[in-house]
Formats: C-alpha cells, sequence, structure tokens
C-alpha cells in the first residue's frame, strides 16, 4: 500500500488550532474562513483512515490518534521552518544579546539556543542567565536586547517591546517529607530582596497570619535548591526546572498566586534579534501549551 504524503499547509492548520484552541481562532490566524479550515481537518482524517478529534464542550480535544499526528506534525513543521530559515537567514550575522531567569536556563534554553544556532550559524548569541533586576536593568541600559522574566509588561519603560508568554502558578516547594511544626515560625528559604516570588510568600503568609522566619537568603538559584533540598525550609518558586527531591507541597500553607511571564526586547530590532524572537516564543508556546 502506498503511503500517503501529508500536506505542510494541513499540518500547519492543525498546529495552529490545538496551540489557539479553537478552528475560529485559527482561521482567523491563518487568514481562512472556519469551513476551510474545517474541510481541511476533515481531509486529513479521511486521509489518515483516523478520527483526530473528539467532543470535549466547547474546547477543542484530540483522539489519541490525534495526539500522536499533531506531534510528528509539530516534528515536520519545526524542521520545514529551519530549512526554510537557514536558506533565507544564510545571510544573517552579528550578535545577539538573550537574558533568561534562572528558572528556565536548563529546561528551555537549550533547545531555543540548538534551534537558532542550527537554523544560523554565523550569529554569536551572548546568553546571560541572571535574577529579574539584573536582567531587567541591562535590558534598560543597554546590554541585552532580549530578556525573558517574571514582570509586568510595562516594567521595562518605553523603547522595548513586551510580549506576555503566559502565567506560571507559584507553588511552596520543599522535599516529599517536609513537615514544618505549626506551633514554630515558618522557615523561609529566599532569594534577596527586591524579588517577585519573596514578595508574593510573605503577603500569602501575612494575610494567613501564619508565623515565618527567613533561614537563609541567596543571590543564586542553586543556592535555593540546596538549602531547600538539605531541609533549611520552604521556598516558593514555579514547577520549572524542579531539581530531584524537591516537590511542591500544600498542606498547612497559603495558595500562592500565579505569576505572569513576559519577554521584553528592544524596539528596534535587527534580525538576528527578531528570529531568535520568534523561536523563543514558539518554544514557549509548546512548552506552556
Amino acid at each position: 500500500m502506498a503511503l500517503a504524503n501529508l500536506d505542510m499547509d494541513v499540518l500547519r492548520t492543525l498546529a495552529v488550532a490545538m496551540e489557539l484552541g479553537s478552528f475560529a481562532r485559527a482561521a482567523e490566524r491563518l487568514g481562512r474562513t472556519q469551513s476551510a479550515v474545517s474541510l481541511q481537518m476533515r481531509r486529513l482524517e479521511t486521509q489518515l483512515g483516523q478520527k483526530l478529534f473528539r467532543k470535549n464542550g466547547r474546547n477543542l480535544a484530540l483522539t489519541d490518534a490525534g495526539d500522536t499526528v499533531l506531534g510528528y506534525a509539530r516534528r515536520i513543521l519545526e524542521l520545514n521552518d529551519e530549512a526554510v530559515a537557514a536558506v533565507r537567514g544564510a545571510a544573517i550575522a552579528g550578535a545577539v544579546r538573550l537574558g533568561v531567569h534562572q528558572d528556565f536556563a536548563e529546561a528551555w534554553l537549550p533547545a531555543v539556543l540548538t534551534r537558532f544556532a542550527r537554523a544560523h550559524p554565523a550569529v554569536h548569541i551572548s546568553a546571560q542567565v541572571e535574577r529579574n533586576t539584573v536582567l531587567t536593568e541591562r535590558l534598560v541600559h543597554g546590554a541585552l536586547d532580549l530578556a525573558l522574566v517574571f514582570c509586568q509588561s510595562s516594567a521595562c519603560g518605553p523603547g522595548f517591546t513586551a510580549t506576555p508568554v503566559g502565567e506560571l502558578q507559584m507553588e511552596w516547594i520543599a522535599p516529599r517529607d517536609f513537615a514544618p511544626d505549626p506551633a514554630l515560625p515558618l522557615p523561609l528559604v529566599m532569594f534577596e530582596a527586591p524579588c517577585v516570588f519573596r514578595d508574593a510568600a510573605l503577603a500569602a503568609l501575612e494575610r494567613a497570619r501564619r508565623p515565618w522566619r527567613i533561614a537563609l537568603t541567596s543571590p543564586s538559584l542553586a543556592g535555593l535548591w540546596a538549602a531547600a533540598g538539605a531541609g533549611l525550609g520552604v521556598t516558593a518558586r514555579t514547577r520549572i526546572g524542579l531539581p530531584a527531591g524537591l516537590v511542591p507541597i500544600t498542606s498547612g500553607l497559603p495558595r500562592l498566586p500565579r505569576v505572569a511571564l513576559t519577554l521584553h526586547a528592544i524596539a528596534d530590532m535587527p534580525p538576528a534579534v527578531a528570529r531568535l524572537r520568534e523561536i523563543l516564543l514558539d518554544v514557549l508556546a509548546r512548552e506552556l501549551g
């Protein structure tokens, strides 16, 4: 039996529809009618001989076969886009100065850098891994072109584009067997001030009238993980990049808020900066989707 050749355009429609959560939003982004998008999906189901979608209220949901196809579609599209970018962007050179929060250095940065370097080998990338305050200051003072930080969209002022990437849930993080004595102040392991996580954690404890004490402060995420892992206290982070042995805990502790993740970039972006921003947003959309 001859194998079917999947249509790249149809696969892109599928990927966009699942990213946005509906055929209507996908049609709007792709500049098509909703009926045209629906027809593409029906043809894909016919070509593969499998149902790809299932009912889930008003939300767009995939069957097991649909999940499989979507995974392959994203890989195929990524290779296609890399090939196009490599040819069109062969002449792109120069340098890009990227700043990312410490939480994302191991979790997301390698995939971004690998994909960018394959497509644009002539571009030099300077990746700076720091805390929020340091990255924001460097961006404002012209030492960075892009910065992925936990902050509001207006935090860096005029002269920059600010793209909301998503929101992450703050969590109390400690060893699985961590059991604080409710009769004693809660020991905390925190970044040095200022820190959005520190502020949120202390505010939540104050509202809950839960006594607390700072057991250790550190300027680095590695220091926080080491102290929390050693049982010195509980810290507040997201689930991104959690090391082995540490888990989110909820017993006896107030709920923490969600934190906004924003990508800031210089407004007048050279081609290399614009391309890295595009790849970064694409990787984050998949990771957070």
